[in-house]
Order: structure tokens, then C-alpha cells, then sequence
């Protein structure tokens, strides 16, 4: 009879256990508030300089990267092409990846100048302590010549999003980085390149963690302060994902580009135009950012959380051409 009692105990208290392991279950995150009044915190209209792409007076600039179907000149161009057509609006900007060793200059660069567009080259530079080194001087050198053979203003982006923990191997520290940058503009200053306007980008993350201020150049070294700022893995209001990177910016004279942004597949239709609707609340809010700079693409391998194209999905997309057909957006 003890030994049954004994058992008997036993299984109520492992049925306690499994009940109180389901009640232990997280709860479902509840959907962020994308209706409220959106944040204002870089509220410094200007004028600013910022060097020879100059801030608009008002409103903001609107720009994009296109990921095309072939990287090739034809295919960016057709790529962009194919936006414009969609959104019936030339684009302000036009964000360009280049690596290290792929000059500026290029068929499909002659094409979008042409159209009045201005170049954002996001630059991948190499490992911070080789250039410091001198390793890369006549790169360097052929780049500076290239861009000022443009003689269109080009916004320069060196090695956005330097604070990922991914780039930590090459750019090894802040001060690394800083001395690496400064180095870049010596070369250009040496080769008379005025028609670049600097720009520092990293990513909104870095300023959740707290580690992307300890990567800026100086005031005296950067035309536009920039961020990177995605609703992927995180659903979250835009002025909430940058916050304390706005809390930073606001404290500096400069312009401000949001260098990409974008909300990911994963969050549905109905929550991306949301989120949408509430970035274009935010960016009119803070009338520091003066360029914003969509990035139109899925990157092959990324889970839906990754992935950021509008294309294709109608609510998102006609809550993105609302943003684009609206007068601030189209300064010019």
C-alpha cells in the first residue's frame, strides 16, 4: 500500500510539473503601436553644410538600391528603370555597392548621372590595419581619381555599417577604423577629389549596443551622418529601432541619411504598410534627415525576416508610393 500511495504521489508531481512548464510558455509578442505620434528627436531643420551634395532647404530626398536580376550595367540600369516606371518619379539617389577594387565610373553610373541622379557609392573597403599600412595607397589613389573624373557631387559611404560584429576581423577597432578613414581623405585631398560629400553609416543595432559612436571620424570629418535601419528580425516602430541613434545625431550640426531601410516579408501586408505609414510620420518628424534611401531587395539566402522588397507585394508597395509621391519627399 505505500509503495501504491508512493507512486501515486509521484504522478502528481509530474503532472504538476508539465502544468506548470505550460504555464511557463512565453507569451505571443504583441504587435508593435505603429498609429501613435511618431518620434521627434533630430528636430534641427538647418542649413547644414554638408558638403557638395547640399542638404534641400526643406523635405528630404528620396533614393534606392535596386538589386537587379543580372549584376550587370544593363541589368542596374533596367533595375532602376523599373522602379522609377512603378513609382512614376525619377529617384533623387541611387545607392551603388562597389568592393574594394570596383572603380566608380562605370557605363550604368553614366547613365543614372545623366538623369540627374547623384551616386551614393557604398564603398567596401579592406581590412583597416593593411590600409593604414599603405597597402592600398594606389587603389586608393585610381578610386579618388575615378570619383573626380564623375564631377557630379558623389556621396561616399567608407565601409558602411562598419560596426557589425561580422566586419570586426578587418576593421579591428574604433580607432582603427577612424585612422583608416582619415587616411582615405589625405588620398583624395592629395588627388584635389571636391566633389565628394563624406558620409558615416553605421547601423542602428551599434547604437542599441551602445558600440558605433566609439567608429566616428570627428564633426570635422564627416558631411552626413547616416544609419542603416531594418524591421527584420525585430518589428518595431523606425523611430524606436534608431532612437538613440537619433539621440546621438541631434547633439551634431550635419544632415542626416537614413543610408537604407526597409521592412521584412516576414511581418505581413498589412504590418509592412503599417510600418511604412509610420516611417514617413517619423522621417517628417525628424527634420534632420534630409535623404532617405530604400533597400529594394531579397538577398539570396535570407529567410523571410531578411528580405525587404516591395515589388510584388501590392499593399506594402502602394504605401511606399504614397511616401515617394508626397511633396517633402520630392524637394526638387
Amino acid at each position: 500500500m505505500r509503495r501504491v500511495l508512493a507512486l501515486l504521489g509521484l504522478l502528481v508531481l509530474v503532472l504538476a510539473g508539465c502544468t506548470s512548464h505550460r504555464r511557463a510558455e512565453p507569451e505571443p509578442t504583441p504587435s508593435p503601436d505603429l498609429t501613435s505620434a511618431p518620434v521627434a528627436v533630430a528636430v534641427n531643420p538647418g542649413p547644414f553644410e554638408a558638403g557638395p551634395f547640399e542638404a534641400p532647404e526643406t523635405g528630404a530626398y528620396l533614393g534606392a538600391w535596386i538589386k537587379p536580376d543580372a549584376l550587370t550595367h544593363a541589368g542596374r540600369v533596367e533595375a532602376v528603370d523599373g522602379l522609377e516606371k512603378d513609382l512614376g518619379r525619377p529617384l533623387d539617389i541611387v545607392n551603388t555597392y562597389r568592393r574594394f577594387d570596383q572603380m566608380v565610373g562605370t557605363a550604368s553610373d553614366e547613365e543614372f548621372l545623366d538623369t540627374d541622379a547623384t551616386l551614393m557609392v557604398s564603398w567596401a573597403t579592406g581590412d583597416n590595419r593593411s590600409i593604414l599600412a599603405g597597402e592600398h595607397d594606389r587603389l586608393i589613389r585610381r578610386q579618388a581619381k575615378a570619383i573626380r573624373k564623375v564631377k557630379e557631387p558623389v556621396l561616399l559611404r567608407i565601409r558602411w555599417e562598419m560596426d557589425r560584429p561580422n566586419l570586426r576581423a578587418t576593421m579591428w577597432s574604433g580607432e582603427d577604423y577612424i585612422a583608416a578613414y582619415k587616411h582615405i581623405r589625405q588620398i583624395f585631398a592629395e588627388q584635389r577629389v571636391k566633389n565628394v560629400s563624406w558620409v558615416w553609416c553605421p547601423t542602428a543595432e551599434g547604437f542599441i549596443r551602445g558600440d558605433a559612436p566609439a567608429f566616428y571620424p570627428g564633426d570635422d570629418q564627416v558631411d552626413w551622418t547616416c544609419v542603416d535601419v531594418y524591421a527584420g528580425n525585430l518589428f518595431q516602430p523606425i523611430g524606436q529601432l534608431m532612437g538613440p541613434f537619433l539621440q546621438w545625431a541631434a547633439q551634431r550640426p550635419k544632415p542626416i541619411i537614413i543610408g537604407e531601410f526597409g521592412v521584412a516579408k516576414a511581418w505581413g501586408s498589412a504590418g509592412r504598410a503599417a510600418w511604412l505609414a509610420d516611417a514617413e510620420r517619423t522621417f517628417k518628424a525628424n527634420k534632420q534627415i534630409k535623404a532617405v534611401v530604400y533597400f529594394e531587395s531579397d538577398p539570396e539566402g535570407n529567410g523571410p525576416k531578411q528580405q525587404f522588397q516591395l515589388a510584388g507585394d501590392k499593399p506594402a508597395f502602394q504605401q511606399f508610393a504614397r511616401l515617394t509621391r508626397d511633396p517633402y519627399f520630392n524637394p526638387r
